[in-house]
């Protein structure tokens, strides 16, 4: 069986217009309908975007292949479709995907089709076969280039070392469909360009191919596990091991490859030993998970922290502009209209930071049955317990009450409730699904529907409630009287440090929440306050404010710096990370202090407490409670306040280049590799 075997001219579109991942999908699988191929159009459909809330099946370099195994599925198949303008596809190198093909595959035993779309899979590596491909002027055309670069590369004899391979690897993904093979050949053509004997197996849905034996495993150097899901480990018991995903077999090959020919691998443990499970936890296990997990809710989160934060630092700059800066008023930043709208709709989108990171966290342990006890959960953590009405509660109603809202005040647990509200609803969404497991069929329809957003979101508020809301209420009011007790004692350049590093240590959890809470209330006092205590008022509003400005340009400082400290993803984030913190938007440091935070939160805490600190010895002061270099106009001593706040930039830039270890893929990622 030849690929174009699976291909029907029906099922071949080479000027599709779509611009979307939907339109996309919709549009293939179509062509995939018209060719026969398919007995239940919907259920496969259904199938193909299951497989890609899993991860996309963007290749990147143009090229996406989708793809579904079920029972839908009559007879293996292939559509294909070239949209000459691009589309966005949620591709790894952020580039438009232009050429398309989709994958049909029954769900049966016999897999005889698989090893045509690993061809395929291993064809699309090649330039200009994905170029030819693009350019084609007819589905004719389409078909023998297919056809020709199919015999020409059956034509092709590997290579086999005399003195065995210096390299060992293994690629699979979920469905053993496309991933495995792209990233075999990637890693093989990686060993040819480097001069590097490899030799890699295939765990794909057609069974294990090329397989290692144990006498090139006890030769080789190293062995690299491009994977997603899981492969026979055992063998490989004390060698050297790179572990990474099946993706990075596909866009990182000669990297893996030169680093495994290199020895830069790590022991391999079994699963099962106490080091092993030691090792899994601290690196690819547990803590793998937590990672991700955690990631997935603070990209989603972003976004409204980013274009939230600058609308409101607007609104003050609005309004300053206007002539109100420094009013002493809590409405400073809404006086005029065109500053109201600003705040307004910047509040509504800062509103949603917690939810959605919390939201998306469940929805990254428990898919979509997770993001209606997270986002509550997140709301609940965001708002805290005074939105609830206890006054004059008496028996059962006043003993709620009192473990619900107590002596803790507004108990609004911020960015770390957020994170505990994701973890926990996650987990309580997995834990109804195996209780639910075994419950008739005839009740499937109601479990994502009505058991697991019922019992979830309950679940969830009574843990936000009751638990995580009144403890850390307790903490921040702990906080706070420490704040005060440090004032009282007139010494505002130690309180000036301290605040400064508050800012900087948890990035919207309760540390740094308490200490703008202090802030902002001291903003309040300084209104009715003499002259004198204003000013003190006054100053440490500017020591906080300038403290949160520093951890995202010390950072994107660090970034421009010392580019080799960190991964390319964190590095395209630098201009952003620029923009945050002059809008005094801390939280752009998150990410960065959630990959790797035993070195970051040092070093953004010390910049930031060096910042508060000379703010405070300068007596610089604030009158207005957010706003980054928007609301300088309203900062007294604005010189020597720029200067604190590049003085601590550059004190985490320059820590963060001493604690953060040089990465040595940086060349090669330099080079676009």
């Amino acid at each position: 069986m030849r690929i174009t075997d699976l291909l029907s001219p029906k099922g071949i579109d080479l000027n599709a217009k779509v611009s979307t991942k939907e339109q996309a999908i919709d549009k293939l699988v179509s062509l995939m309908d018209a060719t026969g191929k398919v007995n239940d159009v919907e259920v496969y459909k259904q199938a193909v975007i299951k497989r890609e809330e899993e991860g996309t099946t963007a290749m990147g370099e143009g090229v996406a292949i989708p793809h579904a195994k079920t029972s839908a599925v009559s007879a293996p198949g292939l559509a294909a479709m070239v949209v000459p303008s691009g589309c966005d596809y949620d591709t790894p190198d952020g580039e438009p995907a232009k050429l398309f093909f989709l994958i049909a595959a029954p769900n049966t035993k016999d897999n005889v089709h698989l090893d045509v779309l690993a061809q395929l899979s291993i064809l699309l590596m090649d330039d200009d076969f994905r170029t030819n491909l693009m350019n084609a002027k007819s589905v004719k055309e389409f078909l023998q280039i297919i056809d020709d670069a199919e015999s020409d590369k059956k034509a092709e004899v590997k290579e086999e070392s005399a003195d065995g391979y210096a390299v060992l690897a293994v690629t699979a993904c979920p469905t053993g469909i496309a991933h495995t093979y792209m990233a075999a050949e990637a890693l093989e053509q990686a060993g040819k360009k480097l001069n590097v004997a490899i030799k890699v197996e295939t765990d794909g849905s057609g069974g294990a191919k090329n397989v290692l034996t144990a006498e090139e495993i006890k030769k080789a150097k190293c062995i690299i596990l491009a994977t997603d899901t899981k492969v026979p480990t055992a063998r490989f018991e004390g060698k050297k091991v790179i572990q990474v995903k099946v993706a990075d077999g596909i866009h990182k090959a000669e990297e893996l490859v030169t680093r495994a020919n290199n020895g830069e691998g790590e022991i391999f443990h079994e699963a099962g030993s106490s080091k092993a499970k030691a090792e899994e936890e601290e690196k690819g296990g547990v803590g793998h998970q937590i990672y991700k997990h955690l990631m997935s809710g603070v990209s989603h989160m972003l976004p409204f922290v980013i274009g939230g934060g600058i609308l409101t630092a607007l609104a003050f700059l609005v309004d300053t502009i206007c002539g109100y800066g420094g009013a002493a008023s809590g409405s400073f930043g809404s006086i005029t209209p065109l500053a109201a709208f600003f705040k307004t709709v910047g509040g509504l989108a800062m509103g949603l930071m917690v939810p959605v990171l919390a939201g998306y966290i469940a929805y990254s342990i428990a898919d979509r049955p997770g993001l209606a006890p997270g986002f509550v959960g997140g709301l609940i953590a965001a708002n805290g317990n005074a939105v609830m009405n206890f006054e004059g509660a008496e028996g059962f109603q006043g003993f709620i009450a009192q473990f619900a809202f107590g002596n803790t005040g507004n108990t609004v647990s911020g960015f770390l409730g957020g994170l505990a509200a994701g973890f926990i609803a996650g987990f309580i969404v997995l834990g109804l699904e195996k209780l639910c497991a075994k419950f008739p069929p005839s009740l499937e329809g109601i479990k994502p529907t009505l058991i697991y957003p019922l019992v979830g979101i309950f679940a969830i508020g009574v843990l936000m409630y009751f638990i995580f809301n009144p403890i850390i209420g307790i903490i921040n009011t702990a906080l706070s009287n420490m704040l005060l007790a440090i004032s009282g004692a007139g010494m505002m350049v130690v309180l000036g440090l301290i605040l400064g590093a508050m800012m900087a240590i948890d990035m919207g959890g309760p540390i740094n929440k308490a200490a703008y809470v202090f802030g902002t209330m001291c903003l309040g006092m300084a209104a009715t306050a003499d002259a004198a205590a204003a000013n003190d008022y006054y100053m440490i509003m500017a020591a906080i404010m300038v403290g949160g400005m520093v951890p995202p340009v010390g950072i994107a400082l660090a970034t421009t710096f010392f580019p080799n400290r960190f991964t390319k993803a964190e590095r395209n984030s630098t201009v952003s990370n620029y923009l945050m913190g002059a809008s005094f938007i801390t939280e752009g440091a998150i990410p960065f202090a959630a990959s790797d935070p035993i070195h970051v939160i040092p070093a953004t805490a010390a910049g930031a407490a060096v910042a508060g600190f000379l703010s405070t010895l300068f007596g610089c002061t604030l009158m207005a409670p957010h706003g980054g270099v928007f609301v300088f106009a309203t900062v007294g001593n604005p010189l020597m306040y720029i200067v604190s706040w590049l003085v601590g930039s550059v004190v985490t830039m320059l820590l963060l280049a001493v604690l953060k270890k040089p990465r040595p893929e940086y060349a090669a990622e330099k080079a676009g590799k």
